[in-house]
C-alpha cells in the first residue's frame, strides 16, 4: 500500500483533499458491515478523514451532485482558479450566477447549482461571519448540530451535509450514502433490499466502527466503478471475478440469466 493511493479524482481529493493513510487492524469483525469494509480496506486503502475547508468542501460535494467525479472534477477546478482560494465564499456570494453557471458547465445541473452555490455562500457570511467562522463551526459543534444546520440549507442533503462532516471536520462514525454504497449493501444483503438511503446509513453507521465509516464510504465507491457497478457487477463473470464474492448475497443479481436488476425489484 503506498503511502496515500486513494486516486485524487473523487470527493476527498486524495493526498491534497486533507487526512491521512492510516492502518486498522482487521481482527475479528463483529458484524458483516465491518467484515466487508475490512476487505475493501485490504484492497484499496485505509485512511482517517478531516482537514478540508468546510465551505470548499461544500462547494465541491454540491457540484458532485447527480454526476460522477470525472464530470465534476474540472468544474471544481475551474471554479477554485477563477473565484478562490482566497476568499472563496465572498467570491461566490457576489458572483454573477451565469458566469458561475458557465465556469461549472461541466458538473451537469449548471444554472441550478449555481444557485444553491451562490445561496450557500450568501448564508454563511451572513449567518457565521466568514468562511473560516464557518470552518470552526463544522469541526467543533456537536456533529448532530452540524448536520442539522446543514440540512436546512437549500440544495444540501444527507450525503452532501455528510461528506461535509467526514472530509472537513473529520468526524468519526459518519458513512456518507451515495448511488454506489446505496446499490452496493442492498446487494451484499448487509441493508434491507427495499432501504432507501439513509436507512442504508443507519445500518452502515451502526455495524461499522466509527474509525473505518470514512475509508469504508471512499473505498465502496471505487469497488463500486471496478466491480460492482449498476448493471453489468463482475459476479456475473463468477467467483473469481469479484473481491466480495463470499460475503454478498448477490441479491437482484442472476449469474445463470445475466439478469440485474434494484434489490428492492428482486424476487
Amino acid at each position: 500500500m503506498s503511502d496515500d493511493p486513494e486516486p485524487a479524482e473523487n470527493i476527498s481529493g486524495g493526498s491534497a483533499g486533507g487526512g491521512v493513510a492510516t492502518t486498522f487492524d482487521p481482527g475479528d469483525a463483529d458484524t458483516r458491515a465491518e467484515a466487508v469494509v475490512d476487505r475493501l480496506g485490504e484492497l484499496y486503502w485505509q485512511k482517517t478523514y478531516g482537514g478540508q475547508d468546510a465551505f470548499e468542501c461544500l462547494v465541491r460535494t454540491i457540484l458532485s451532485q447527480n454526476t460522477s467525479d470525472v464530470a465534476s472534477q474540472p468544474a471544481h477546478d475551474a471554479l477554485m482558479e477563477r473565484y478562490g482560494p482566497e476568499n472563496l465564499a465572498d467570491a461566490l456570494a457576489h458572483a454573477d450566477r451565469a458566469e458561475l453557471a458557465d465556469t461549472i458547465r461541466p458538473a451537469g445541473l449548471y444554472n441550478q447549482k449555481a444557485e444553491v452555490i451562490v445561496a450557500a455562500a450568501e448564508r454563511v457570511l451572513a449567518e457565521y461571519g466568514s468562511a473560516d467562522a464557518f470552518d470552526e463551526f463544522v469541526r467543533e459543534r456537536d456533529p448532530a448540530d452540524v448536520r442539522t444546520e446543514l440540512l436546512d440549507m437549500n440544495g444540501v442533503g444527507p450525503k452532501t451535509a455528510d461528506c461535509v462532516l467526514l472530509f472537513s471536520g473529520g468526524r468519526g462514525g459518519v458513512f456518507p450514502v451515495d448511488t454506489h454504497v446505496h446499490r452496493i449493501y442492498r446487494r451484499l444483503g448487509v441493508a434491507p433490499p427495499d432501504a432507501d438511503h439513509e436507512d442504508v446509513r443507519a445500518v452502515l453507521e451502526r455495524d461499522v466502527p466509527a474509525e473505518k465509516c470514512g475509508f469504508g464510504h471512499t473505498a465502496s465507491i471505487q469497488f463500486g466503478r471496478e466491480y460492482c457497478s449498476a448493471r453489468r457487477p463482475a459476479c456475473l463473470d463468477g467467483p473469481e471475478a469479484c473481491p466480495l464474492y463470499g460475503v454478498c448475497d448477490r441479491v437482484g443479481v442472476d449469474p445463470e440469466s445475466g439478469a440485474v436488476v434494484d434489490p428492492a425489484d428482486a424476487e
